[in-house]
């Protein structure tokens, strides 16, 4: 018999915690519930709960769980990497080494700020991204870059301001930003990215309204969901329309080095070290389970970010940080980057192959060049969220785009990823999700 326990066990093996989030949200979307309100009782702690928690989106089910147990499922819900091409045995040896001969530092608090040694590491890694003027001093260390987005909205926003964000985004920053009570605002963007002639007219549009804008939020490389990259030609003009308004870019950058073909378009950090704060992460190029992210904040913002940092998680984790540093210093991890560029290729290949012989008409995609993740879009007025049902049904599970975006409502589009599944159930996922999304197309003709 499957316990609550063992089911939370298999989803965590089956659907990464970011897809449990993302079909959380989608559900919560498809099926909304009054702000503040619990959905199985009310209890009189309810009258203590914050505004803010209400903005924190809630599962209206746990089928979630329930849809991972199936035997023979394939997920293209989850964008986990392929940590099977890592040297285990060799990592997990470094990590009895640390503990042995360096297990009073690696074990105690440590800085806020964290390690100067993975500070001046993280320099190296953002060279090899494009950015060639880092100061470790401006370096702040955090759990994840998502962490490092709950930091910047802590510190620049209140509530009622204004956090523009591409659509669709990642759903982790939609789930944090909101919860500070921000106004998130989407801005349209195309197979290039954000447009920007669509960046100006949102900013005057809100300025029109007296709206206060503090950041725009942007993953312009291979954007999760959607893993659009954004052009060369527009990432200075994105800069430039922002400095013009007194708004501060936030550009998360965690796929950037996992470009197939290795060769790199330049970060918006690159050229304008004081109007982008940047932030990075090792989930997608090491480990995701150290939770070791890091945002180069510019110089004059630094000590208040760091401040703040520290108030939510006192010190990041000293263990994990000497372990990503023994990897950077003793492993080959450039050369890892490049095992994940081809393994990363060939499965977005096999999807791409797959979607183009088993794809009805009328179904568009994505035809990403690095990342994670294939974006498809439906026919106006299809809702992909019932469809998720019906693909469990087929053997198949996505997470369908309301998890993506600001607005509230059904959504055409639903995001399939290729990072953890190998050709051939790509193949098959695909060969699966297609009559399902065929009898969509033609109920709505």
């Amino acid at each position: 018999m499957n316990t609550p326990d063992a089911g939370a066990n298999a989803a965590a093996e089956t659907l990464s915690e970011e897809a449990v989030d993302a079909l959380t949200r989608a559900q919560s979307s498809a099926v909304p519930t009054a702000a503040g309100t619990n959905s199985a009782t009310d209890h009189r702690h309810d009258a203590l709960l914050s505004a803010r928690a209400a903005n924190i989106k809630q599962s209206a089910v746990r089928d979630v769980f329930e849809i991972s147990m199936q035997p023979g499922l394939v997920s293209l819900a989850g964008g986990n990497p392929y940590l099977q091409s890592l040297p285990l045995e060799r990592l997990a040896t470094t990590a009895a080494t640390i503990i042995a001969d360096h297990g009073l530092e690696a074990l105690q608090y440590g800085g806020g700020q964290g390690t100067l040694e993975l500070r001046t590491q993280i320099c190296a890694v953002m060279a090899a991204e494009g950015i060639h003027d880092a100061d470790p001093d401006n370096v702040v260390i955090t759990a994840g870059s998502q962490s490092a987005q709950d930091v910047a909205a802590k510190v620049f926003c209140d509530p009622g301001d204004v956090i523009l964000l591409e659509d669709p985004t990642y759903v982790g920053a939609l789930n944090t930003f909101e919860a500070y009570e921000v106004d998130v605002r989407p801005v349209a963007g195309d197979e290039n990215g954000i447009i920007p002639s669509q960046l100006r007219s949102t900013i005057a549009s809100l300025q029109s309204e007296g709206k206060r804008i503090k950041l725009l939020y942007t993953i312009p490389n291979f954007n999760n969901p959607s893993g659009v990259m954004l052009a060369p030609e527009r990432r200075q003009e994105i800069v430039d329309i922002c400095r013009e308004a007194n708004i501060l870019v936030m550009e998360d950058n965690p796929y950037g080095l996992l470009k197939f073909d290795g060769v790199l378009p330049e970060p918006l950090r690159a050229a304008n070290p004081e109007d982008v704060l940047y932030l990075g992460s090792f989930s997608k190029i090491f480990a995701p389970g150290l939770r070791i992210g890091w945002a180069l904040v510019p110089a004059h913002l630094k000590q208040r970010y760091y401040l703040a940092s520290e108030a939510v998680t006192l010190c990041p984790p000293t263990f994990n940080q000497l372990l990503v540093s023994d990897y950077l210093r003793n492993y080959d991890w450039q050369g890892q980057i490049s095992t994940y560029r081809a393994l990363y290729a060939e499965r977005c290949a096999a999807l791409l192959a797959a979607l183009d012989e088993y794809m009805p008409a009328g179904v568009t995609w994505t035809r990403p060049e690095g990342g994670f993740f294939v974006w498809l879009t439906l026919p106006d007025g299809i809702d992909s969220y019932p469809l998720l049902y019906a693909g469990i049904d087929a053997g198949v599970v996505f997470v369908p785009g309301a998890a993506f975006s600001a607005a509230e409502g059904p959504s055409n589009k639903l995001r399939l990823a290729f990072s953890a599944v190998p050709p051939e159930e790509l193949r098959e996922g695909v060969k699966r999700l297609a009559p399902v999304l065929a009898e969509a197309v033609a109920n709505h003709s």
